[in-house]
């Protein structure tokens, strides 16, 4: 039978490359079901052993290695003993594992899926070696593809670019109309400005300090403004200083911790979504917020724009630019018709272009695309 071996940074965790993890796999087996093969995931940083895993209708295995990397490359190089006929790697720094999986055997064929930011500098001489080496890259947006060709060297033909999905459990709940209910914290009254994120020093990129600094000046407006952060994370404390600073505590409220049911209803409440975020590779949570009918607000960074529509699904601002976003949430909050009508528009585009039936077709097709090339 033939084999598919897939290796996953983590799959079973929280996150935006930890979801699209997910759906890769979900994709990838029912590809593989379809055709006959069998699949083998390998993930380095989940629990150690085998964990079923459920995406929509599909299921899959995965079996972590617990940051154990000697353990997680050599199950990969006795994979590769098995003569599979195409490995993929849901990071670039994976990459040099595929390549000296080509010791073993070179009749592979290799997909190496890269996010965002891991590629906006040159990686080492090793990683951009191997990553060169690939049959193809995909990379989530126009800014990520953009990157892997001028900043790691990769050849165009080599390089595609296929945007993420929402999630198929994501879909379903709202063509059921699920309602939950709001999680404790969350501001029953005003206007309310939504933001999900990981407030980690290393994520400061995400804006939520610009976020707060806009809202003494959104206040002065509309004066029932809310600002609702989900997540949590080391610089949280350094954000909830600056609210105090700024005088805005009594309007700002961090709901860590949160259930999916719990954001899900979260999303619905809230007026607007923002995230004026300078690095994120593609923003599946303006997907979520869109799908839901809110108008959203975005970096003009990164993959973002390739979400965002301006002007007709929400805004883009320049990072930090806190007289810009303090505008870009005066329009929304003052308008309503016109938001009403971004929200609109961002289910439709949704609907049309980042449905995971779509992102399903995509990633069939490329897979089928890359089994069929001969090996350069």
């Amino acid at each position: 039978m033939s084999l598919i071996i897939g290796l996953f940074t983590q799959v079973l965790s929280t996150g935006g490359v930890q979801r699209a993890g997910r759906h890769a796999a979900a994709v990838t087996s029912a590809f593989a079901a379809e055709r006959g093969f069998s699949c083998r995931f390998l993930s380095l940083n989940d629990p150690q052993g085998l964990h079923s895993v459920r995406v929509g209708s599909s299921e899959f295995s995965v079996t972590g290695h617990a940051r154990d990397k000697a353990q997680f490359i050599l199950a990969a190089l006795r994979s590769a003993g098995r003569d599979p006929v195409l490995v993929i790697a849901l990071h670039p720094h994976l990459a040099p594992i595929i390549w000296a999986m080509r010791m073993r055997t070179r009749k592979f064929r290799s997909v190496i899926f890269a996010h965002g930011v891991e590629v906006w500098q040159p990686l080492t001489w090793m990683r951009r070696r191997a990553l060169r080496q690939a049959d193809l890259v995909i990379g989530p947006s126009e800014d990520t593809v953009r990157h892997l060709t001028s900043t790691q060297g990769i050849s165009a033909e080599r390089v595609q670019r296929l945007p993420w999905g929402l999630d198929p459990e994501f879909e379903a709940r709202l063509a059921a109309g699920v309602q939950s209910p709001l999680p404790a914290g969350f501001p029953r009254e005003g206007q309310i400005i939504l933001t999900v994120g990981r407030w980690d020093p290393a994520e400061r990129y995400k804006g939520a300090d610009t976020l707060i600094s806009a809202l003494p000046r959104v206040l002065q407006k509309a004066p029932d403004t809310q600002l609702v952060l989900v997540g949590d994370g080391a610089d949280r404390p350094r954000i909830e200083q600056l609210a105090r600073d700024l005088g805005v505590c009594a309007h700002t409220h961090f709901l860590p911790g949160l259930t999916q049911d719990e954001l899900f209803a979260s999303y619905s409440a809230c007026t607007a979504f923002a995230l004026p975020s300078k690095g994120e590779g593609f923003g599946l949570v303006f997907l979520e917020a869109m799908a839901h009918g809110k108008p959203v607000i975005g970096g003009a960074h990164g993959g973002t724009p390739d979400v965002i529509e301006e002007g007709v699904t929400g805004w883009l601002v320049p990072h930090g630019d806190v007289e810009r976003l303090s505008g870009a949430i005066e329009s929304l909050l003052a308008d309503p018709a016109k938001s009403a009508e971004m929200g609109a528009q961002g289910r439709a585009r949704v609907q049309r272009l980042f449905s995971f039936q779509k992102f399903q077709a995509r990633l069939g097709q490329v897979l089928d695309d890359v089994l069929l090339r001969k090996r350069s």
